[in-house]
């Protein structure tokens, strides 16, 4: 067997580089490009191999910058999303604080079940130089490094500690990463001086390599019951999950609605798996959904869950299931999920292969009631018209988040991402955002991370380069992490983000109202001496409109008065026809609400309090807590 020498981060770039991903009749480079931020740890092995690479071989390992070691996983998250999670990009960091600033990027990819290849480096393997700049020391295990870190919050972790290790380790994160049932976060841990040591690499090790994604069909016995199930039902919905778009599986559960009237909730990440304006499609589902999807799902006999990992925003806290009969037929490809909440009925399949099979047993002689079908109806028409309202303009100085959502919703085109994470925006995006496209929304709500915005736009369009990605996003996750706008200016990546301007945090604001918390720390005050606190008038002297354009990217401010819907829809008008990116700044008032959906999301509230305002609250979280179900069952 011939052999090359190479060191371990040449022979790594290498190997990386000749990975594909094989979905059907879809074959796509598994990790397409490699971020990196370099230093000591990093420098003379990442750092050497991909400069070598991009003199010897450029388009095998292509080399992107980053701002922050945090954004490099966001980015290759929301290009994972957008691929399917067929491929993802590797994310390089130094020892230490490098390491550590992706944590928070790893517990995201693994929480959302999307793939991401991590390459922390670490300190010497050989401890020549203990303790080096940025080493952590534990006096109770020396062999502690902040990498181990890593170990829960990642699907696949290792450390490379011999080069020999290498081959075994890499192919190994490689299975994980491309697995649907296993994947997330995939952490190769890289001593700094193993990254430089030399070894003899066999050919085959770097030659072509295709994984196959598995897409297991629904065992026949598990299949039979939740089709009887489905048969004997009066009022079946079901909830459509990540695992809907994951897998491709939107146009043959479209083909099941169809045929049978079933009618369809979304989760977050299964946003897409139904347009807006199909007959069928009731909007989000749960806490932050809409009232048509919760009054229809709260009587439901039979709940179908489709790819959903069954969340406490989906359920609302265990509360939108009331029919004290329910039961719930959980389709997923990975069993933990399937499992969850003691369904009795569990399907471990891929989406679209169970879905298939649903259509070719069901839709021939199978169909919901025309009274079961007048109140869906009934129900999609009510809610509908309940958001037409709310998006028109109501001439306020400041206009609330339900206007600004509908402006930037009529400036955009189907094919559009709207892209989000945290804070109040996802609540009403669920709600209002009408998806004209199965990829066309974008919110991270299992990890809701503040910062990922931003980032994620950069990924989403590297993805899409031929769609505009539409950052929505308040002042405090803007605050988080807005320095990956320098990356769009520096490689002419074009995204438009809506900045609005809330002067504090807008959705856990609402949430301290009501555990009776009355907002504090939660406005963007100067603090007050006299009152030890942030909760008065004076409002912080920030211009963030000014920040953005200090980064180099085109910038455009919307003025507070009657008329700033209208110029927000001309903003995003020209954003879009612009080449470049631009940021639009826009203000406005916290305290305006979407319409309720009748959802609700357990927060527990303080049980004794000296403020009446907690007092009240926990009368009201009692009263909620009684319709909790122990199990979905």
């Amino acid at each position: 067997m011939s052999t090359r020498r190479m060191t371990v981060a040449q022979a790594l770039v290498e190997f990386l580089g000749n990975q594909w991903t094989v979905d059907g009749a879809i074959r796509e480079r598994t990790i397409p490009g490699m971020f990196g931020i370099f230093g000591h740890g990093n420098v003379a092995g990442i750092g050497q191999a991909l400069k070598q690479a991009n003199v010897d071989e450029p388009d095998l390992m292509p080399y992107y910058q980053a701002r922050n070691e945090q954004a490099m996983v966001h980015q290759s998250v929301a290009f994972a999303r957008m691929r399917r999670r067929r491929a993802t990009y590797a994310s390089a960091a130094s020892v230490g604080p490098g390491a550590a600033n992706m944590l928070t990027g790893a517990a995201l990819a693994t929480t959302n079940r999307m793939p991401a290849l991590l390459l922390p480096s670490d300190t010497f393997a050989t401890r020549v130089s203990d303790p080096v700049l940025q080493q952590i020391e534990m006096p109770h295990d020396t062999g502690i490094s902040v990498n181990d870190a890593f170990r829960p919050l990642s699907r696949f972790y290792d450390k490379v500690q011999r080069p020999e290790q290498l081959f075994s380790i890499a192919l190994s994160a490689m299975r994980v990463l491309t697995d649907p049932a296993e994947t997330g976060a995939v952490t190769i841990s890289l001593p700094e001086d193993v990254q430089a040591e030399v070894l003899d690499v066999p050919a085959e090790f770097l030659a072509p390599r295709e994984w196959h994604l598995r897409r297991p069909l629904p065992e026949r016995e598990p299949l039979a019951r939740a089709i009887e199930a489905i048969r004997k039902a009066a009022h079946p919905v079901i909830i459509a999950g990540g695992g809907v778009i994951y897998s491709g599986a939107e146009d043959v559960l479209r083909a099941l609605v169809e045929a049978t009237g079933i009618p369809v909730g979304t989760t977050q990440a299964g946003g897409g798996s139904l347009l807006w304006d199909h007959p069928q499609y009731l909007g989000g589902v749960g806490a932050t959904g809409t009232s048509a999807a919760n009054r229809i799902t709260a009587e439901a006999d039979l709940v179908i869950g489709i790819g959903t990992r069954y969340s406490d925003f989906t359920t609302a806290s265990r509360t939108v299931f009331q029919n004290p009969g329910v039961t719930f037929v959980n389709i997923n490809i990975a069993s933990f999920d399937a499992y969850k909440h003691g369904s009795r009925l569990p399907v471990i399949a891929d989406a679209r292969e169970a879905l298939d099979a649903l259509v070719a047993e069901l839709a021939a002689d199978y169909r919901i009631s025309s009274e079961y079908a007048q109140r869906i109806s009934q129900q999609k028409a009510e809610w509908d018209a309940r958001v037409d309202t709310a998006f028109e303009p109501s001439g306020l100085a400041l206009p609330g988040q339900t206007e600004i959502i509908g402006a930037v919703q009529a400036a955009s085109d189907p094919t559009d991402v709207v892209i989000q994470a945290a804070g109040s925006l996802p609540g009403d995006l669920h709600k209002l955002w009408r998806v004209r496209d199965a990829l066309g929304y974008h919110v991270e709500y299992a990890f809701s991370c503040m910062g990922y915005e931003i980032a994620a736009g950069l990924g989403v369009r590297r993805a899409a380069p031929d769609r505009d990605a539409i950052v929505m996003v308040g002042d405090g996750s803007y605050l988080m992490l807005h320095t990956e706008l320098v990356t769009a200016v520096a490689e002419g990546i074009k995204i438009i983000v809506v900045l609005i301007q809330n002067h504090g945090y807008a959705s856990i604001g609402h949430l301290s109202e009501t555990v009776g918390s009355e907002r504090f720390g939660t406005w963007y005050r100067a603090r007050d001496e006299h009152t030890k606190n942030f909760q008065g008038e004076q409002v912080l002297p920030i211009d963030l409109a000014a920040n953005a354009r200090s980064y180099g990217i085109d910038v455009i401010e919307i003025e507070p008065g009657s008329g700033s819907i209208e110029r927000l829809s001309a903003a995003v008008a020209e954003a879009k026809a612009s080449a470049t990116s631009t940021l639009i700044h826009i203000n406005s008032d916290p305290l305006l609400y979407a319409p309720d959906g009748g959802g609700w999301w357990d927060v527990p509230v303080a049980a004794t309090s000296t403020l009446s305002s907690t007092k009240n609250a926990y009368d009201d979280y009692l009263e909620q807590r009684a319709r909790q179900k122990p199990l979905l069952g």
